[in-house]
Protein backbone atom coordinates (compact mmCIF):
# COMPACT_ATOMS: atom_id res chain seq x y z
CA UNK A 1 0.00 0.00 0.00
CA UNK A 2 1.35 3.37 -0.49
CA UNK A 3 2.39 5.83 1.80
CA UNK A 4 0.21 8.96 1.84
CA UNK A 5 1.78 12.35 2.47
CA UNK A 6 1.09 12.59 6.11
CA UNK A 7 2.55 9.27 6.88
CA UNK A 8 5.77 9.73 5.27
CA UNK A 9 9.35 9.82 7.39
CA UNK A 10 9.88 13.57 8.69
CA UNK A 11 13.10 14.60 9.08
CA UNK A 12 16.23 13.87 6.66
CA UNK A 13 19.76 12.27 7.22
CA UNK A 14 21.49 12.65 10.34
CA UNK A 15 19.47 14.87 12.17
CA UNK A 16 16.70 12.17 11.72
CA UNK A 17 19.08 10.32 14.31
CA UNK A 18 20.54 12.89 16.41
CA UNK A 19 16.58 13.46 17.25
CA UNK A 20 16.30 9.54 18.18
CA UNK A 21 19.15 9.81 20.49
CA UNK A 22 17.60 12.61 22.72
CA UNK A 23 14.08 10.70 23.14
CA UNK A 24 16.18 7.52 24.22
CA UNK A 25 18.13 9.58 26.73
CA UNK A 26 15.07 10.70 27.79
CA UNK A 27 13.15 7.22 27.80
CA UNK A 28 16.31 5.86 29.34
CA UNK A 29 16.23 8.43 31.93
CA UNK A 30 12.44 8.42 32.94
CA UNK A 31 12.06 4.40 32.77
CA UNK A 32 15.49 4.32 35.09
CA UNK A 33 13.01 6.22 37.62
CA UNK A 34 11.40 3.30 38.27
CA UNK A 35 14.03 1.58 39.88
CA UNK A 36 16.56 3.72 40.89
CA UNK A 37 14.57 4.98 43.79
CA UNK A 38 14.66 1.90 45.32
CA UNK A 39 18.17 1.95 46.36
CA UNK A 40 17.37 5.51 48.47
CA UNK A 41 14.66 4.49 50.11
CA UNK A 42 16.23 3.65 53.56
CA UNK A 43 18.08 6.90 53.43
CA UNK A 44 14.97 8.85 52.14
CA UNK A 45 13.31 6.95 55.09
CA UNK A 46 15.71 8.30 57.84
CA UNK A 47 16.12 11.74 56.24
CA UNK A 48 12.66 12.86 56.43
CA UNK A 49 11.47 10.58 59.14
CA UNK A 50 8.66 9.07 56.81
CA UNK A 51 6.69 6.27 57.32
CA UNK A 52 7.52 3.11 55.66
CA UNK A 53 3.71 3.51 53.99
CA UNK A 54 4.86 6.87 52.60
CA UNK A 55 7.88 5.82 51.69
CA UNK A 56 6.13 3.25 49.47
CA UNK A 57 4.06 5.70 47.75
CA UNK A 58 7.37 7.34 46.36
CA UNK A 59 8.04 4.29 44.11
CA UNK A 60 4.32 3.34 43.59
CA UNK A 61 2.95 6.98 43.14
CA UNK A 62 5.47 7.29 40.11
CA UNK A 63 4.46 3.74 38.94
CA UNK A 64 0.84 4.16 38.90
CA UNK A 65 0.62 7.98 37.48
CA UNK A 66 2.94 7.12 34.74
CA UNK A 67 0.96 4.26 33.58
CA UNK A 68 -2.21 6.36 33.76
CA UNK A 69 -1.21 8.87 31.51
CA UNK A 70 0.31 6.62 28.78
CA UNK A 71 -2.60 6.01 26.54
CA UNK A 72 -4.49 9.63 26.96
CA UNK A 73 -0.71 11.03 26.21
CA UNK A 74 -0.33 9.38 23.17
CA UNK A 75 -3.78 9.90 22.30
CA UNK A 76 -3.13 13.58 22.61
CA UNK A 77 0.05 13.79 20.78
CA UNK A 78 -1.53 12.30 17.43
CA UNK A 79 -4.10 15.31 18.15
CA UNK A 80 -1.77 18.01 18.83
CA UNK A 81 1.85 17.02 17.58
CA UNK A 82 4.70 14.62 19.16
CA UNK A 83 7.12 17.35 19.60
CA UNK A 84 4.80 19.90 21.38
CA UNK A 85 3.90 17.23 23.96
CA UNK A 86 7.35 15.56 24.08
CA UNK A 87 9.09 18.99 24.90
CA UNK A 88 5.89 20.31 26.92
CA UNK A 89 6.41 16.76 29.08
CA UNK A 90 10.10 17.23 29.50
CA UNK A 91 10.24 20.26 31.16
CA UNK A 92 7.70 19.09 33.02
CA UNK A 93 10.01 16.00 34.06
CA UNK A 94 12.75 18.64 35.01
CA UNK A 95 10.53 21.02 37.34
CA UNK A 96 9.25 18.18 39.13
CA UNK A 97 12.66 16.27 39.45
CA UNK A 98 13.81 19.38 41.28
CA UNK A 99 11.08 19.74 43.00
CA UNK A 100 11.25 16.37 44.89
CA UNK A 101 15.45 16.39 45.65
CA UNK A 102 14.38 19.68 47.31
CA UNK A 103 11.10 17.98 49.20
CA UNK A 104 11.20 19.05 52.93
CA UNK A 105 8.58 16.61 53.58
CA UNK A 106 7.61 13.12 52.72
CA UNK A 107 4.17 14.34 51.72
CA UNK A 108 5.58 17.03 49.17
CA UNK A 109 7.83 14.49 47.97
CA UNK A 110 5.25 11.94 46.94
CA UNK A 111 3.32 14.92 45.38
CA UNK A 112 6.06 15.75 43.52
CA UNK A 113 6.93 11.97 42.15
CA UNK A 114 2.84 11.62 41.28
CA UNK A 115 3.26 14.58 38.44
CA UNK A 116 7.11 13.47 37.55
CA UNK A 117 5.42 9.99 36.31
CA UNK A 118 2.57 11.74 35.04
CA UNK A 119 5.26 13.89 32.77
CA UNK A 120 7.19 10.70 32.33
CA UNK A 121 4.12 8.65 31.10
CA UNK A 122 3.52 11.88 28.40
CA UNK A 123 6.73 11.16 27.09
CA UNK A 124 6.88 7.53 26.81
CA UNK A 125 4.32 7.05 23.71
CA UNK A 126 5.73 10.10 22.09
CA UNK A 127 8.73 8.00 21.95
CA UNK A 128 7.43 5.02 19.83
CA UNK A 129 5.15 7.72 17.86
CA UNK A 130 8.29 10.11 17.06
CA UNK A 131 10.11 6.65 15.73
CA UNK A 132 7.13 5.70 13.23
CA UNK A 133 6.92 9.22 12.18
CA UNK A 134 10.94 9.90 11.18
CA UNK A 135 11.30 6.55 9.97
CA UNK A 136 10.18 3.76 8.07
CA UNK A 137 11.45 0.03 6.46
CA UNK A 138 14.96 -1.46 7.60
CA UNK A 139 15.46 2.14 9.20
CA UNK A 140 12.53 1.71 11.58
CA UNK A 141 13.65 -1.48 13.00
CA UNK A 142 16.97 -0.28 13.75
CA UNK A 143 15.57 2.80 15.35
CA UNK A 144 13.41 0.29 17.56
CA UNK A 145 16.28 -1.67 17.93
CA UNK A 146 17.97 1.16 19.68
CA UNK A 147 15.01 1.77 21.56
CA UNK A 148 14.20 -1.82 22.84
CA UNK A 149 17.91 -1.42 24.29
CA UNK A 150 17.38 1.62 26.19
CA UNK A 151 14.32 -0.48 27.86
CA UNK A 152 15.90 -3.45 29.19
CA UNK A 153 19.25 -1.76 29.81
CA UNK A 154 17.68 0.76 31.92
CA UNK A 155 15.56 -1.87 34.35
CA UNK A 156 18.29 -3.62 34.58
CA UNK A 157 21.08 -0.83 35.64
CA UNK A 158 18.83 1.38 37.88
CA UNK A 159 19.86 -0.36 41.46
CA UNK A 160 23.89 0.15 39.90
CA UNK A 161 23.58 3.94 39.29
CA UNK A 162 21.50 4.22 42.36
CA UNK A 163 24.13 2.58 44.26
CA UNK A 164 26.98 4.49 42.20
CA UNK A 165 24.89 7.90 43.19
CA UNK A 166 24.76 7.15 46.81
CA UNK A 167 28.25 6.47 46.86
CA UNK A 168 29.05 9.57 44.95
CA UNK A 169 26.60 11.66 47.32
CA UNK A 170 27.26 10.35 50.60
CA UNK A 171 25.52 11.79 53.63
CA UNK A 172 22.01 12.23 55.03
CA UNK A 173 20.57 14.45 52.44
CA UNK A 174 22.81 12.06 49.26
CA UNK A 175 19.20 10.48 48.46
CA UNK A 176 18.37 14.05 47.23
CA UNK A 177 20.87 13.77 44.19
CA UNK A 178 18.62 10.60 43.03
CA UNK A 179 16.35 13.31 41.78
CA UNK A 180 18.42 16.10 40.92
CA UNK A 181 20.87 14.23 38.55
CA UNK A 182 17.54 14.28 36.38
CA UNK A 183 17.79 17.98 35.99
CA UNK A 184 21.34 18.62 33.91
CA UNK A 185 20.40 15.92 31.72
CA UNK A 186 16.73 17.01 31.35
CA UNK A 187 17.52 20.65 30.29
CA UNK A 188 20.21 19.63 27.89
CA UNK A 189 17.72 16.96 25.96
CA UNK A 190 14.99 19.78 26.11
CA UNK A 191 17.61 22.20 24.36
CA UNK A 192 18.16 19.51 21.55
CA UNK A 193 14.90 18.13 21.43
CA UNK A 194 13.46 21.83 20.72
CA UNK A 195 16.12 21.94 17.99
CA UNK A 196 16.31 18.83 16.59
CA UNK A 197 12.64 17.09 16.88
CA UNK A 198 10.57 17.43 13.69
CA UNK A 199 7.79 19.94 13.26
CA UNK A 200 4.92 17.97 11.30
CA UNK A 201 0.82 18.93 11.55
CA UNK A 202 -1.10 16.44 13.26
CA UNK A 203 -3.80 15.41 10.86
CA UNK A 204 -7.46 17.45 10.88
CA UNK A 205 -10.35 16.68 12.84
CA UNK A 206 -8.36 14.40 15.36
CA UNK A 207 -7.85 17.08 17.67
CA UNK A 208 -10.59 16.13 20.23
CA UNK A 209 -9.69 14.32 22.63
CA UNK A 210 -12.80 11.53 24.60
CA UNK A 211 -12.71 12.21 27.91
CA UNK A 212 -15.42 9.55 28.83
CA UNK A 213 -13.26 7.08 27.57
CA UNK A 214 -10.30 8.81 29.50
CA UNK A 215 -11.94 7.98 32.48
CA UNK A 216 -13.16 4.81 32.06
CA UNK A 217 -9.31 3.59 31.09
CA UNK A 218 -8.19 5.39 33.69
CA UNK A 219 -10.16 4.26 36.11
CA UNK A 220 -9.99 0.49 35.50
CA UNK A 221 -5.82 0.55 34.79
CA UNK A 222 -5.92 2.27 38.63
CA UNK A 223 -8.65 -0.93 39.91
CA UNK A 224 -6.09 -2.79 38.66
CA UNK A 225 -3.12 -1.91 39.87
CA UNK A 226 -4.13 -0.57 43.25
CA UNK A 227 -3.92 -4.34 44.98
CA UNK A 228 -0.61 -4.55 43.40
CA UNK A 229 0.95 -1.49 44.64
CA UNK A 230 0.24 -2.62 47.94
CA UNK A 231 0.94 -6.23 47.94
CA UNK A 232 3.54 -5.91 50.75
CA UNK A 233 1.06 -4.80 52.86
CA UNK A 234 -1.62 -7.47 51.96
CA UNK A 235 -3.28 -5.13 49.41
CA UNK A 236 -4.01 -8.35 47.09
CA UNK A 237 -6.14 -9.78 49.93
CA UNK A 238 -7.41 -6.63 51.46
CA UNK A 239 -8.41 -5.05 47.75
CA UNK A 240 -9.20 -8.18 45.33
CA UNK A 241 -12.65 -6.92 44.82
CA UNK A 242 -11.28 -4.31 42.55
CA UNK A 243 -9.89 -6.91 40.01
CA UNK A 244 -13.13 -7.63 38.73
CA UNK A 245 -14.07 -4.03 38.95
CA UNK A 246 -11.35 -3.01 36.80
CA UNK A 247 -12.03 -5.60 34.53
CA UNK A 248 -15.65 -4.74 34.47
CA UNK A 249 -14.27 -1.31 33.84
CA UNK A 250 -12.22 -1.92 30.85
CA UNK A 251 -15.14 -3.76 29.48
CA UNK A 252 -17.03 -0.65 29.36
CA UNK A 253 -14.23 1.51 28.14
CA UNK A 254 -13.99 -0.75 24.78
CA UNK A 255 -17.54 -0.80 24.51
CA UNK A 256 -17.43 2.94 24.40
CA UNK A 257 -15.19 3.08 21.87
CA UNK A 258 -16.59 0.81 19.32
CA UNK A 259 -19.45 3.21 19.76
CA UNK A 260 -17.26 6.08 19.32
CA UNK A 261 -16.09 4.50 16.19
CA UNK A 262 -19.43 3.47 14.97
CA UNK A 263 -20.41 7.13 15.09
CA UNK A 264 -17.43 8.27 13.01
CA UNK A 265 -16.23 9.99 16.21
CA UNK A 266 -12.59 10.10 17.07
CA UNK A 267 -11.90 7.09 19.83
CA UNK A 268 -8.94 7.21 22.65
CA UNK A 269 -8.10 3.50 21.56
CA UNK A 270 -9.52 2.92 18.30
CA UNK A 271 -11.09 -0.60 18.13
CA UNK A 272 -9.72 -1.32 14.91
CA UNK A 273 -6.10 -1.69 16.27
CA UNK A 274 -6.89 -5.09 17.65
CA UNK A 275 -9.52 -6.24 15.30
CA UNK A 276 -7.55 -4.90 11.89
CA UNK A 277 -4.30 -4.23 12.33
CA UNK A 278 -1.60 -7.43 11.57
CA UNK A 279 0.32 -8.24 14.36
CA UNK A 280 -1.01 -5.71 17.19
CA UNK A 281 -3.04 -7.58 19.68
CA UNK A 282 -0.55 -10.20 19.49
CA UNK A 283 2.22 -7.94 20.24
CA UNK A 284 0.78 -6.00 23.23
CA UNK A 285 -0.36 -9.21 24.76
CA UNK A 286 3.31 -11.09 24.25
CA UNK A 287 4.98 -7.57 26.02
CA UNK A 288 2.42 -7.41 29.00
CA UNK A 289 3.25 -11.16 29.56
CA UNK A 290 6.82 -11.30 29.43
CA UNK A 291 6.78 -7.94 31.79
CA UNK A 292 5.52 -10.15 34.49
CA UNK A 293 9.06 -12.00 34.72
CA UNK A 294 11.45 -9.53 32.85
CA UNK A 295 10.50 -6.75 35.66
CA UNK A 296 9.71 -9.02 39.18
CA UNK A 297 13.35 -10.65 38.68
CA UNK A 298 15.06 -7.28 39.48
CA UNK A 299 13.61 -6.97 43.11
CA UNK A 300 14.14 -10.66 43.57
CA UNK A 301 18.00 -10.26 43.07
CA UNK A 302 18.27 -7.29 44.77
CA UNK A 303 16.62 -9.25 48.01
CA UNK A 304 18.88 -11.94 47.81
CA UNK A 305 22.16 -10.44 47.12
CA UNK A 306 21.61 -7.88 49.32
CA UNK A 307 19.44 -9.47 52.27
CA UNK A 308 20.48 -13.09 52.02
CA UNK A 309 24.30 -12.25 51.39
CA UNK A 310 24.73 -8.85 52.22
CA UNK A 311 25.87 -7.31 49.67
CA UNK A 312 26.02 -3.59 48.80
CA UNK A 313 23.57 -1.71 46.84
CA UNK A 314 25.71 -0.80 44.30
CA UNK A 315 27.98 -4.54 44.22
CA UNK A 316 24.33 -5.96 44.40
CA UNK A 317 23.20 -4.03 40.90
CA UNK A 318 26.64 -4.83 39.30
CA UNK A 319 26.25 -8.95 39.49
CA UNK A 320 22.97 -8.68 37.13
CA UNK A 321 25.32 -6.19 34.94
CA UNK A 322 26.07 -9.25 32.72
CA UNK A 323 21.63 -9.42 32.14
CA UNK A 324 22.03 -5.59 31.05
CA UNK A 325 24.80 -6.00 28.79
CA UNK A 326 23.62 -9.10 26.76
CA UNK A 327 19.97 -7.46 26.12
CA UNK A 328 21.80 -3.88 25.31
CA UNK A 329 24.02 -5.47 22.70
CA UNK A 330 21.27 -8.36 21.47
CA UNK A 331 18.70 -5.67 21.22
CA UNK A 332 20.88 -3.26 18.89
CA UNK A 333 21.51 -6.39 16.56
CA UNK A 334 17.51 -7.39 16.95
CA UNK A 335 16.77 -4.04 15.39
CA UNK A 336 18.94 -5.04 12.31
CA UNK A 337 17.42 -8.74 11.54
CA UNK A 338 14.02 -8.56 12.87
CA UNK A 339 12.70 -7.20 8.96
CA UNK A 340 14.46 -10.49 8.14
CA UNK A 341 13.01 -12.77 10.56
CA UNK A 342 9.83 -11.08 11.73
CA UNK A 343 8.10 -13.28 14.80
CA UNK A 344 10.39 -16.66 14.80
CA UNK A 345 13.29 -13.45 16.20
CA UNK A 346 11.35 -13.18 19.58
CA UNK A 347 10.43 -17.26 19.50
CA UNK A 348 14.16 -17.92 19.53
CA UNK A 349 14.39 -14.92 21.78
CA UNK A 350 12.00 -16.26 24.50
CA UNK A 351 13.39 -19.94 24.24
CA UNK A 352 17.12 -18.28 25.25
CA UNK A 353 15.73 -16.24 27.85
CA UNK A 354 14.44 -18.91 29.31
CA UNK A 355 16.98 -21.17 29.36
CA UNK A 356 19.08 -18.72 30.74
CA UNK A 357 16.82 -18.23 33.45
CA UNK A 358 16.27 -21.31 34.46
CA UNK A 359 20.09 -22.11 34.21
CA UNK A 360 20.55 -19.42 36.73
CA UNK A 361 17.80 -20.71 39.05
CA UNK A 362 19.79 -23.79 39.56
CA UNK A 363 23.00 -21.92 39.90
CA UNK A 364 21.91 -20.08 42.80
CA UNK A 365 20.48 -22.38 44.51
CA UNK A 366 23.54 -24.88 44.42
CA UNK A 367 26.52 -23.09 43.42
CA UNK A 368 29.34 -22.42 45.85
CA UNK A 369 28.13 -19.06 47.80
CA UNK A 370 31.89 -17.41 47.63
CA UNK A 371 31.51 -17.91 43.82
CA UNK A 372 28.10 -16.85 43.12
CA UNK A 373 28.27 -14.09 41.06
CA UNK A 374 31.13 -15.75 38.55
CA UNK A 375 28.87 -18.79 38.22
CA UNK A 376 25.88 -16.72 37.41
CA UNK A 377 27.38 -14.07 35.36
CA UNK A 378 27.26 -16.32 31.70
CA UNK A 379 23.63 -17.73 32.74
CA UNK A 380 22.72 -13.88 33.16
CA UNK A 381 24.62 -13.09 30.14
CA UNK A 382 22.56 -16.14 27.89
CA UNK A 383 19.31 -14.54 29.38
CA UNK A 384 20.39 -10.94 28.96
CA UNK A 385 21.10 -11.83 24.79
CA UNK A 386 17.66 -13.28 24.38
CA UNK A 387 15.56 -10.78 26.42
CA UNK A 388 17.31 -8.17 23.40
CA UNK A 389 15.75 -10.66 20.67
CA UNK A 390 12.40 -10.27 22.39
CA UNK A 391 11.62 -6.60 23.66
CA UNK A 392 12.65 -4.28 20.87
CA UNK A 393 11.71 -6.90 18.05
CA UNK A 394 8.35 -6.92 19.66
CA UNK A 395 7.89 -3.70 19.73
CA UNK A 396 8.83 -3.05 16.34
CA UNK A 397 6.51 -6.12 15.00
CA UNK A 398 3.82 -4.68 16.96
CA UNK A 399 3.73 -1.05 15.99
CA UNK A 400 5.46 -1.61 12.22
CA UNK A 401 2.02 -1.70 10.34
CA UNK A 402 -0.21 0.92 12.85
CA UNK A 403 -1.14 4.31 10.87
CA UNK A 404 1.15 6.69 12.01
CA UNK A 405 -1.88 9.29 13.17
CA UNK A 406 -2.44 6.46 15.47
CA UNK A 407 1.00 5.86 16.27
CA UNK A 408 0.86 7.93 19.91
CA UNK A 409 -2.35 5.74 21.22
CA UNK A 410 -0.80 2.74 19.85
CA UNK A 411 2.18 3.01 21.69
CA UNK A 412 0.59 4.23 24.50
CA UNK A 413 -1.42 1.25 25.23
CA UNK A 414 1.40 -1.18 24.33
CA UNK A 415 3.47 0.34 27.00
CA UNK A 416 0.35 0.23 29.65
CA UNK A 417 0.39 -3.52 29.19
CA UNK A 418 4.21 -3.25 30.11
CA UNK A 419 3.17 -1.43 32.89
CA UNK A 420 0.51 -3.73 34.06
CA UNK A 421 1.94 -6.72 33.70
CA UNK A 422 5.53 -5.22 35.32
CA UNK A 423 2.99 -4.30 38.34
CA UNK A 424 2.07 -8.22 38.56
CA UNK A 425 5.40 -9.05 38.24
CA UNK A 426 6.76 -6.91 41.10
CA UNK A 427 4.02 -8.29 42.98
CA UNK A 428 4.05 -11.93 42.16
CA UNK A 429 7.98 -12.83 42.13
CA UNK A 430 8.87 -10.93 44.98
CA UNK A 431 5.72 -12.63 47.18
CA UNK A 432 6.99 -15.87 46.01
CA UNK A 433 10.39 -15.04 47.35
CA UNK A 434 9.29 -14.47 50.82
CA UNK A 435 6.89 -17.14 51.08
CA UNK A 436 9.53 -19.98 50.16
CA UNK A 437 12.01 -17.86 52.75
CA UNK A 438 9.05 -18.30 55.52
CA UNK A 439 8.63 -21.84 55.01
CA UNK A 440 12.19 -23.01 54.59
CA UNK A 441 12.66 -21.12 57.99
CA UNK A 442 15.36 -18.25 56.22
CA UNK A 443 16.65 -20.69 53.16
CA UNK A 444 17.51 -17.44 50.66
CA UNK A 445 19.05 -19.80 48.25
CA UNK A 446 15.97 -22.06 48.12
CA UNK A 447 13.57 -19.00 47.89
CA UNK A 448 15.59 -16.93 44.55
CA UNK A 449 15.86 -20.31 43.24
CA UNK A 450 12.21 -20.59 43.13
CA UNK A 451 11.33 -17.34 42.14
CA UNK A 452 13.44 -16.52 39.19
CA UNK A 453 12.69 -20.05 38.21
CA UNK A 454 8.99 -18.70 38.62
CA UNK A 455 10.20 -16.06 36.15
CA UNK A 456 11.22 -18.46 33.75
CA UNK A 457 8.10 -20.36 33.85
CA UNK A 458 6.22 -16.94 33.00
CA UNK A 459 7.32 -16.55 30.14
CA UNK A 460 6.12 -19.69 28.51
CA UNK A 461 2.79 -17.71 28.05
CA UNK A 462 4.50 -15.11 25.86
CA UNK A 463 6.13 -18.02 24.50
CA UNK A 464 2.71 -19.61 23.05
CA UNK A 465 1.20 -16.38 22.08
CA UNK A 466 4.84 -15.67 19.95
CA UNK A 467 4.48 -19.20 18.64
CA UNK A 468 0.71 -18.71 17.23
CA UNK A 469 1.62 -15.37 15.73
CA UNK A 470 4.32 -16.89 14.01
CA UNK A 471 1.91 -19.53 12.35
CA UNK A 472 -0.63 -17.26 11.73
CA UNK A 473 2.19 -15.29 9.83
CA UNK A 474 3.02 -18.02 8.07
CA UNK A 475 -0.13 -19.45 6.91
CA UNK A 476 -1.09 -16.02 5.97
CA UNK A 477 2.08 -15.50 3.49
CA UNK A 478 1.08 -19.44 2.60
CA UNK A 479 -2.54 -18.08 1.68
CA UNK A 480 -1.24 -14.57 -0.04
CA UNK A 481 1.25 -16.86 -2.40
CA UNK A 482 -1.39 -19.22 -3.16
CA UNK A 483 -3.73 -16.20 -4.43
CA UNK A 484 -1.50 -14.70 -6.37
CA UNK A 485 -0.39 -18.14 -8.07
CA UNK A 486 -3.80 -18.68 -9.12
CA UNK A 487 -4.08 -15.35 -10.07
CA UNK A 488 -1.29 -15.32 -12.40
CA UNK A 489 -2.51 -18.91 -13.45
CA UNK A 490 -5.71 -16.92 -14.64
CA UNK A 491 -4.08 -14.14 -16.24
CA UNK A 492 -1.93 -16.96 -18.65
CA UNK A 493 -4.52 -18.91 -19.66
CA UNK A 494 -6.39 -15.30 -20.87
CA UNK A 495 -6.23 -14.65 -24.58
Amino acid sequence: MARTASEAPAGAGRQRWKALWVTLVTGFMTLLDVTIVAVALPSLQHGLNASAASVQWVVSGYALSFALALVPAGRLGDAVGRRRIFLAALAAFVVCSAAAGAAPTAGLLIAARVAQGAAAGCLAPQNSALIQQMFHGAERGRAFGLLGATVGVSSAVGPVVGGLVLTLASGPEGWRWIFYVNVPIGLTALLLGARLLPRVAPGRGSRRLDLPGVGLLGAGVLALMLPLVFAEDGGVARLWWLFPAGAALLVVFARWEHRVTARGGQPLLDPRLATGTRGYLPGATLGALYFVGFSGIWIVFALFFQNGLGYSPLSSGLVVTPFALGSATAAVVAGRLVERFGRLLTVYGLVTVMAGLGTTALLLGRAPTGALPWFAAPALLVAGLGSGCVISPNVTMTLRDVPVRMAGAAGGALQTGQRLGSAVGTALLPGLFYLVLNATGGDHRAAVSVAVGAASATMLAAFAVAVADRRRDRHDGTAADGRESAAGTAHAGRP
